[in-house]
């Protein structure tokens, strides 16, 4: 993995760009109404998440400017994935994680001397539709844009963006950092009529970022600066099927995301990842390579 990359933390929810909704009905439902289907939608799923596990591969790609893959070979990870659903601490929302266990190294079982990647998924990162629970909802600012039919499921669609911009944090860990971008993203949100579900996740920056590198990332001679000028990224949901006793959930199947960031070790990536083989447990369990 090259060195000195820009791992943006804002990734962990997902981006690509929201189209516009000319053409379509207008809403006959409320925004709160919509907002409160989805939240009791997350929260179930969350609840029945914690009994699940899945297979998540990871492909990693540097792009060239046409933003097609160059000649470096991609990065491939496998992981052991589950949802955490912690407890209300407090009287505050409990919080959703997503908890990773790295299995395979391009297709090699991973070695005590192998370190993660900049640009690897984080171990323990934000579940993304967490920012559908009643406290996630209050960063940001809803809008019903209409409705439409996705994978032959009626659907609304709910545009969104950050109701507060927040300052620029970049933070470091050897020769890696990450930038968080709070506020600068906005996106649209397919909501399934009938279930509440969520059906797909799209978001994008609303603009160039401008970013102040520290100093132990400084190139010599180099910029002491990145610009992030473009973090997309779609998420796909698809039901999955399980039997003993009958139950069908809508679970993530994929993730693509691209990122363009000027003056970073890794400049243009694109990051697919794909999760299948889920597998539902009482108590504990694990997928065997």
């Amino acid at each position: 993995m090259v060195r000195r990359a820009s791992m943006l933390a804002a990734c962990a929810c997902a981006l690509a760009a929201a189209l516009p909704a000319s053409g379509l009905d207008r809403p006959s439902i409320s925004v709160d109404q919509v907002l409160a289907r989805v939240a009791e939608a997350v929260e179930r799923y969350y609840a029945r998440a914690q009994s699940l596990i899945c297979l998540e591969s990871v492909r990693l790609q540097s792009l060239g400017a046409d933003l097609l893959s160059d000649a470096s070979p991609a990065r491939r990870l496998d992981y052991e994935l589950r949802v955490a659903w912690d407890p209300a601490i407090d009287g505050d929302a409990p919080e959703a994680n997503v908890l990773r266990q790295l299995v395979r190294i391009n297709g090699r079982p991973p070695r005590p001397k192998d370190e993660p990647g900049c640009m690897d998924p984080r171990a323990v990162s934000p579940e993304p539709l967490s920012m559908f629970l009643p406290k996630g909802q209050r960063d940001y600012v809803f809008t019903v844009a209409g409705t439409a039919k996705i994978d032959n499921r009626e659907a609304w669609m709910v545009d969104y963006r950050g109701r507060e911009v927040g300052p620029v944090s970049v933070t470091s860990k050897k020769d890696c950092f990450s930038i968080e971008l709070p506020g600068r993203s906005r996106g649209r949100a397919w909501i399934d009529t009938a279930t509440g579900d969520v059906l797909r996740l799209d978001e994008h920056l609303t603009g160039i970022v401008d970013v102040t590198l520290p100093k132990e990332h400084r190139l010599a001679g180099g910029a002491n600066y990145v610009v992030v000028e473009r973090l997309d990224s779609s998420v796909r949901y698809r039901p999955v099927s399980f039997e003993d006793p009958e139950e069908v959930l809508m679970l993530p199947a994929s993730i693509s995301t691209v990122t363009v960031v000027r003056n970073a070790g890794v400049p243009r990536l694109r990051t697919e990842q794909v999760f299948s083989k889920y597998q539902r447990f009482l108590t504990g369990g694990r997928i065997l390579q």
